[in-house]
């Protein structure tokens, strides 16, 4: 596309902010006059901002949550209960379900889901990671908290067979308060919670 506006800097920057998901050029365009109507410390601390973001963030080597160290927050929380660990697909459902505060665990994140439209294979996923923290560290309930499509009950089918070895290990899901296809880290917080709390036997499903 050629350029449109006056100023081709103006153009450039319209143009890397339109590749943001949810975001058109409309929207960038109105963005990017909003930032130079700011004072020069705002706008150069928002670009501060998301370079460090994208060069110094991290992820926990324990559950591959986001975080700014080695072991996220939650990790290191000596008040979580360490014996229950919550399998989800990604740090937004991590945010969802800490919103609820229900939940006092920990987290494992998958990193995504199987999904063979996409080339998501059980092997690009941190399963066998989860399986080695069950080993471990003595975990005695694993609650298998994916959305609940099709792509998600594949990688709970898959995860429960490779935990099936150990004998004394509960594994759970959540009450179907959550309606198919829908994604977890868009469901309502009481919604979520309720499930949280009445999870149920994964062999029952």
């Amino acid at each position: 596309m050629g350029k449109q506006y006056s100023s081709t800097l103006l153009d450039n920057a319209v143009e890397e902010f339109s590749k943001l998901p949810g975001i058109g050029r409309k929207t960038a365009l109105r963005l990017m006059l909003h930032i130079l109507r700011r004072d020069l410390v705002d706008v150069d601390r928002l670009a501060e901002s998301i370079v460090k973001l994208r060069h110094e963030v991290k992820h926990c080597n324990v559950c591959h949550n986001l975080c700014d160290g080695d072991i996220c927050e939650i990790c290191n929380n000596p008040l979580r209960d360490r014996s229950i660990v919550c399998v989800v697909e990604n740090f937004q459902d991590v945010i969802a379900i800490e919103a609820t505060s229900q939940f006092h665990g920990l987290y494992h994140v998958l990193g995504g889901v199987i999904s063979p439209m996409d080339a998501i294979a059980a092997k690009d996923l941190e399963i066998e990671s989860l399986v080695e923290r069950v080993k471990k560290d003595n975990v005695e309930e694993v609650i298998l908290a994916l959305s609940s499509t099709m792509e998600g009950d594949t990688t709970n089918f898959v995860i429960s067979k490779k935990l099936d070895k150990f004998c004394n290990l509960k594994l759970t899901i959540l009450a179907r308060g959550i309606s198919l296809n829908d994604e977890l880290q868009y469901t309502d917080e009481a919604t979520l919670g309720k499930s949280i709390v009445n999870r149920v036997p994964f062999k029952n499903n």
